[in-house]
């Protein structure tokens, strides 16, 4: 029975891909294998030795200790892509905000309760239209910084509405390349793109090279007029820069997911309560995404879309019996695998197939059996210099 510890309200739709006969699964499990979570901030104390994998319904990890689970040798996946057609909309919509004056004319006509003549509050309205007159988003350039799964869409949705599209992703993968429109532009700079953009669509992760990214200087390079959308994350603008920018009118608007107490009460600020992937598709999305990550990473050691674990995959072989299957975590340093082989080798353990890959300084590796090992060569193994982690599947 596989033991799977949930934070926040995660969707009935995911949690029903976890059959009750193999999985425990709640919020009182104790113990646990696994955890699945939203925005719960997870301590360093709840990666216990026991736990084998944290899966982040939603594409952000920054509320997961990465690094306590990589010393720990704890996979940590998210589920990028799940909730990405929900932000492509808040951003739609975010660039529609800021370039017509409907927030000011709602707020306007909300005003008028009193008025009970039909003909007096079309005419008010016709009168007072003028002062809500906006542009429109057709023909003009948005910059889209992170060409992901949400970068990638959002380039598509703009190019769908008339737009000319700019990109920038320095870590562009292959994958990511093939999704892109071929009308998408790619910059070789982040200030290229933003100095012919009028609107400027952030999709990063926060990382020690993106936070504070959009600092003074990138605000500079800004032409007069730019709008600045970030349904990616708050760290990623630098505030004291951000301020500065609206105050001398080089920015023209800052629509956000996260508000600021600076900020508040702006004309040229659109703060939204980090709503970007508020959909119950998406939360299901995210909830599925991740439940299939954990249940097949618990029950083949598979990994996909883990954000501090190499992405490995090997098929078992039909006939194989349970346990002849070891997932081997080192660390990333010469001669391990020799050395993992060679203790097989002298107990007489043949290796029908295997897989091996490395992230920066983890190692991962999936090792097929031909007979299932001793609890004594599981322990040998593990007491190796620089074993992290065994697990018999």
């Amino acid at each position: 029975m596989y033991k799977i510890q949930t934070f926040n309200q995660i969707s009935e739709r995911g949690l029903e891909r976890l059959p009750s006969q193999q999985y425990q699964v709640g919020p009182d499990v104790s113990d646990a294998d696994a955890i699945l979570l939203r925005s719960h901030k997870l301590d360093a104390e709840a990666i216990g030795e026991g736990l084998k994998a944290v899966a982040r319904a939603g594409a952000g990890t920054n509320n997961v200790p990465v690094a306590t689970c990589t010393e720990k040798g704890v996979v940590v996946f998210n589920t990028p892509g799940a909730n990405a057609n929900a932000v492509k909309e808040l951003v739609l919509c975010g660039l529609l905000l800021a370039s017509r004056g409907i927030i000011r004319g709602i707020n306007f006509a909300s005003t008028q309760s009193d008025i009970t003549d039909y003909a007096e509050l079309a005419k008010l309205m016709e009168q007072e239209k003028k002062k809500f007159k906006g542009s429109e988003i057709a023909g003009k350039t948005l910059g889209v910084i992170g060409l992901g799964a949400i970068g990638s869409m959002v380039a598509e949705m703009a190019i769908g509405q008339g737009m000319k599209v700019l990109g920038y992703d320095p870590a562009l993968s292959v994958d990511a390349a093939w999704r892109l429109p071929s009308k998408v532009k790619r910059k070789e700079s982040i200030a290229a793109l933003i100095a012919s953009s009028d609107f400027i669509s952030l999709h990063l992760p926060v990382l020690d090279s993106t936070r504070g990214l959009i600092n003074k200087e990138m605000f500079d390079a800004m032409g007069e007029g730019t709008c600045l959308v970030n349904f990616a994350r708050d760290e990623i603008v630098d505030s004291e820069a951000l301020l500065e920018a609206l105050e001398s009118g080089n920015l023209s608007k800052y629509v956000s997911d996260f508000p600021r107490p600076e900020l508040m009460g702006r004309d040229d600020v659109i703060s939204m309560p980090h709503i970007g992937a508020s959909t119950s598709e998406a939360e299901e999305n995210c909830a599925i995404m991740g439940a299939d990550q954990l249940m097949d990473f618990l029950e083949n050691g598979n990994i996909k879309n883990s954000v501090n674990f190499p992405n490995l995959s090997l098929d078992r072989a039909e006939n194989a019996a349970e346990g002849t299957r070891l997932a081997i975590c080192n660390r990333n340093v010469p001669n391990m695998l020799g050395q993992i082989l060679s203790l097989l080798a002298d107990q007489n353990i043949n290796v029908i197939d295997m897989i091996n890959k490395s992230r920066d300084d983890i190692a991962y590796n999936l090792i097929d059996l031909e007979v299932a090992p001793s609890a004594d060569t599981v322990s040998s193994i593990l007491n190796i210099d620089d074993v992290i982690k065994v697990t018999q599947l």
